[in-house]
């Protein structure tokens, strides 16, 4: 059984995994897996977290929205890369819609509530805060004269000079970023004003063109850096990669401010955090050098 495991895990990893670490033993892994483990963590621990519930049935979900209102979330309970994920649902057809589309990517789903607001990943490892990040939706300015389709192809020379390639993606001309443009009545060959931000899909994935920001600890006022760790001792772990959204921005105390903890991933895709759009290249080597002098057990097994 053992053998079966450590194959179906190399297959899982070299499909799924490629380039996420592995320096948490298997027990802790397996703690916060599915988005209802952690989200039981948080609840009993008092990490602010958003309302939601398990699904299998469609029909909870459709109960979940009669219950609380628009807008909602709905993703996988074990995923990603924000795989399946939808948001911001503003009605029930897209409920609906996204419901079954999440089905995809694993049985179980979550419906929650939806927070708009500034959307990071903390990397803690080693008792420490190692890397902050925030996390963008593919966008471009506009200067009032290119179009956007002009503003994409610039942007890619960018981030092609820069060498962010291939941990951040191009930005795409596909179907779903002309369908997302076009729920905003705008198209490839719209000219934005000066200045205008033009989202061109709603998920931060990277796989879509999203990019990421630095951000300096000294920053990140004691409050928010103390409960960052605490989340790491709760699940005993060596490294963590805590999703966490921020009405106002990390630099508030999240006290003071609507924040929801969204989930833990215990094999973070670090490779981000060396790859900034914005903000300053740090240096994380020192870290992973004390992560990788770990001893992990069954860190072959799934």
């Amino acid at each position: 059984m053992k053998r079966l495991k450590r194959i179906l895990y190399r297959a899982i990893e070299r499909h799924f995994l490629h380039g996420c670490t592995s320096y948490n033993p298997l027990e802790v892994r397996r703690s916060c897996r599915s988005k209802e483990q952690v989200r039981a963590v948080f609840a009993a621990n008092g990490i602010p977290h958003a309302r939601g519930e398990i699904f299998f049935n469609p029909w909870k979900a459709h109960r979940f929205a009669r219950a609380h209102g628009f807008p909602l979330v709905i993703k996988p309970n074990v995923s990603g890369f924000s795989r399946g994920s939808h948001f911001p649902i503003g009605n029930y057809r897209e409920l609906w819609k996204a419901a079954l589309a999440a089905k995809a990517w694993w049985p179980l789903s979550v419906v929650e509530q939806y927070l708009a607001g500034c959307n990071y990943r903390v990397l803690v490892g080693n008792g420490e805060i190692i890397s902050i990040i925030r996390r963008y939706p593919p966008f471009v300015v506009g200067d009032g004269t290119r179009t956007i389709g002009q503003l994409i192809d610039a942007e890619n020379a960018t981030r092609e000079a820069m060498g962010l390639y291939p941990v951040i993606h191009p930005i795409p001309k596909d179907r779903r970023i002309r369908r997302y443009l076009a729920r905003q009545g705008m198209s490839l060959e719209h000219v934005p004003a000066h200045g205008e931000r033009v989202n061109l899909f709603n998920r931060i994935a990277l796989a879509p063109g999203g990019v990421v920001e630095t951000i300096p600890l000294q920053k990140v006022p004691e409050i928010n850096r103390h409960l960052f760790l605490r989340i790491l001792e709760l699940f005993d772990a060596n490294i963590l990669g805590i999703d966490v959204i921020m009405e106002e921005g990390i630099e508030v105390p999240w006290n003071r401010q609507r924040c929801i903890f969204l989930e833990v991933n215990s094999r973070p895709y670090v490779a981000m955090h060396r790859f900034p759009r914005f903000g300053e290249k740090e240096n994380l080597d020192e870290h992973f050098q004390r992560l990788d002098a770990l001893q992990i057990d069954n860190a072959d097994l799934f």
